[in-house]
């Protein structure tokens, strides 16, 4: 039997490592940034959260695209499950004319981590990720870029670089808690070219891994740390990419991406610095950091 969809989007606290609609946001915008913020978790939650089987998390996600469906007609009328979502994004919808279609992709993204985990699939290689990440984080900024009004195509691209590396930095930072859930991001050609194996670190039900009865503790661990240094290279590569988008935004847009990309690259310098352990412990920004952010925002 399928539960209350609103009993698998019951608040659930978060650690974020990226600020969301903060004080630099233009005030008039503030609303439509947490509207979009609030979809997107409750959506995430629905599709990772609490112990919901993959076939109940996929109900949940059908009566959420429904309810997303419903506001998109322009009813300000809020869903009856999730009214705290609907009515402020129904709200932002029809006063913003936000691009609907970006909020349909990320509930297809989300689907697709259902999917792929229920199957136990992998990403076969870095380019079937990134497609992932065109679903799950680059309308995110798209749809900021329509409220700012910014809207060329250099534009997209670096917000696309930007998205794509935050999402790419929150899986790598994130396989302590994604591997135990059965969750593998690491592409199946990085972990071949690495020798890395993801299911060493995976749920108890998962298959076991092939391992040479010569393979020691010390090649495991350089694997790990190769795999992580790959994971990491490529994600900064990527933020610089995008983050001249930082020195276009107008005004306090601009400072708040500033802080967001030397945020996410202050969280892959833990990463470098943990190198393989991150396998085992997740890398946080602390209050010391924030002098770090800061004063690199300031010299970008």
């Amino acid at each position: 039997m399928t539960p209350d969809s609103s009993q698998l989007a019951a608040p659930i606290d978060h650690y974020e490592n990226f600020p969301v609609a903060s004080w630099l946001c233009p005030a008039h915008l503030r609303p439509p940034i947490t509207a979009i913020y609030h979809f997107a978790r409750t959506a995430d939650d629905l599709a990772d959260e609490g112990d919901a089987s993959p076939d109940e998390r996929l109900a949940a996600l059908r009566n959420y695209r429904k309810a997303l469906e419903n506001a998109c007609q322009k009813s300000l009328q809020p869903d009856s499950h999730w009214p705290h979502i609907f009515g402020p994004l129904a709200h932002a919808i029809a006063k913003f004319a936000l691009p609907t279609q970006l909020l349909h992709a990320l509930l297809d993204a989300f689907e697709q981590d259902v999917w792929m985990t229920k199957a136990g699939a992998n990403y076969p290689d870095r380019q079937a990720l990134l497609s992932y990440c065109s679903r799950s984080a680059n309308p995110v900024g798209r749809l900021l870029l329509h409220l700012y009004q910014v809207q060329d195509a250099q534009a997209l691209q670096q917000s696309d670089a930007v998205c794509t590396a935050l999402q790419l930095i929150n899986f790598w930072q994130d396989p302590s808690v994604d591997l135990p859930r059965g969750r593998n991001y690491f592409p199946d050609d990085w972990c071949a070219s690495t020798g890395f194996d993801p299911r060493r670190y995976m749920r108890s039900d998962a298959p076991a891994p092939e391992v040479n009865q010569d393979v020691g503790a010390e090649q495991v661990h350089q694997s790990a740390s190769a795999m992580m240094a790959t994971c990491a290279q490529d994600a900064r590569a990527r933020m610089h990419e995008g983050q001249p988008l930082a020195k276009r935004l107008p005004g306090r847009a601009g400072w708040e991406l500033r802080l967001v990309v030397q945020g996410a690259l202050r969280v892959l310098d833990k990463i470098d610095a943990l190198g393989p352990r991150v396998i085992h412990e997740r890398p946080r920004l602390r209050v010391w950091d924030a002098p770090i952010v800061l004063w690199r925002a300031l010299r970008m």
